[in-house]
């Protein structure tokens, strides 16, 4: 089998996320090695302004997303289907399609949506796994997605409805997990295991050259989940750390008037890495199970080791004491005792980014990815083949 002829669809958010720059990171690898992409793509832009009944509607089946989509299927005749993202204009109803079609489907699970209203498995600043592999309806009393019971039981009707369905089960061909403590979420959530594989995010670019190293960095949108108010309370304890903070969001106001906080507002691709070839260390402080931050990738890229949560899938992808160094999640005492070690110990933490570096070009290069990724949808494409002509015969 020669390149491939994929299509790949993403639903893209109102505010721009890590989702939205992993799909476009994949659509220009797949093209990078030679094979044909075609996109099919909605925006939730000025969904907020659309009609509720509608708009509810269409995030659990949307017959507009099925006759464009089966149209583009019929014009491009794919080898592959690619989804990230389907909420909220695109829906679920483009799997029944596909599989109408006998078109394979890929999903990389980017976040917990499929078992989680909410989708980040998180209720008041702590990690909520209630509706796990249940009916979502303690999500939908508890207002768990923007405050509101409407739009939580939209998210869970969705989520009730393809369950039933049996769309999770039987019209996704292979799932993409981000990382083996994620898969372990997903069966639990009732996904079937023997159809999610995990590959890793990845970020393909020269890293800076290494400059003298200081201070630390976090890169992120400032919202609770991300732990910003933990690291603000840990960088107020240690008068000699410099803390470098990218991004924005809603919880902007937290880091403000700190006097060993910098804020830098945010900051384009280049930027930030330019920032991790100068710091000694990535902090990831977040409070609820991260998929698969692409700011980690980037840190290891850079040489850049990582102070984390001891939280989900940051204790697989951090190795305390090899590529970085680990504390218990909310935690502000234990941070701050992270990052004084840090500070006292620079020549460790400079081993930590060789190591983090050297598992970087192992594991999170892009022809690494792209060896990864091209073996899954090769993987469903034989699978599909072996269903139609079972189905045949």
């Amino acid at each position: 089998m020669g390149h491939l002829r994929v299509l790949v669809c993403h639903n893209r958010y109102q505010q721009r996320g890590g989702e939205d720059s992993v799909f476009e990171s994949e659509v220009a690898l797949l093209r990078s090695y030679g094979n044909t992409v075609q996109v099919f793509e909605r925006d939730n832009a000025g969904l907020d302004q659309s009609g509720r009944f509608s708009a509810a509607i269409n995030t659990i089946w949307s017959n507009r997303s099925i006759g464009d989509f089966e149209n583009m299927i019929h014009e491009f005749k794919p080898d592959v289907v690619h989804v990230h993202n389907t909420f909220a204009r695109i829906s679920p109803s483009i799997y029944w399609a596909a599989n109408r079609l006998k078109v394979p489907v890929v999903q990389t699970l980017h976040n917990f949506r499929l078992i989680c209203p909410q989708a980040m498995l998180l209720r008041n600043g702590k990690v909520c796994e209630d509706c796990i592999g249940k009916i979502p309806w303690r999500g939908v009393v508890r207002a768990c997605f923007r405050e509101s019971k409407a739009q939580t039981a939209v998210l869970a009707g969705m989520i009730t409805v393809h369950r039933i369905a049996g769309t999770w089960q039987n019209k996704v061909t292979r799932y993409i997990a981000l990382n083996e403590f994620c898969r372990q979420k997903f069966i639990e959530g009732g996904l079937p295991a023997g159809r999610i594989v995990v590959k890793p995010n990845f970020v393909d670019f020269d890293a800076p050259a290494n400059v003298l190293r200081s201070g630390f960095l976090f890169v992120g949108r400032l919202s609770s989940e991300k732990g910003v108010d933990v690291l603000v309370a840990a960088a107020s304890q240690i008068e000699n750390a410099e803390v470098h903070i990218a991004g924005v969001g809603p919880e902007s106001e937290h880091i403000q008037g700190v006097a060993n906080v910098k804020p830098l507002g945010a900051l384009g691709g280049d930027a930030v890495r330019v920032m991790m070839s100068r710091s000694m260390a990535l902090i990831l402080p977040s409070i609820w199970y991260e998929n698969f931050p692409r700011t980690l990738v980037e840190a290891f890229g850079c040489g850049l080791p990582v102070i984390a949560s001891r939280i989900g899938a940051l204790a697989e992808l951090v190795q305390d004491g090899v590529t970085g160094l680990l504390f218990d999640p909310g935690n502000a005492d234990d941070l701050a005792d992270k990052m004084c070690w840090a500070l006292d110990n620079p020549d460790r933490m400079s081993e930590m980014g060789r190591n983090a570096r050297n598992l970087y070009e192992a594991e999170f290069t892009a022809h690494r990815n792209y060896q990864q990724l091209i073996a899954i949808y090769r993987d469903a494409i034989e699978e599909v083949k072996t269903e139609f002509s079972h189905n045949k015969s």
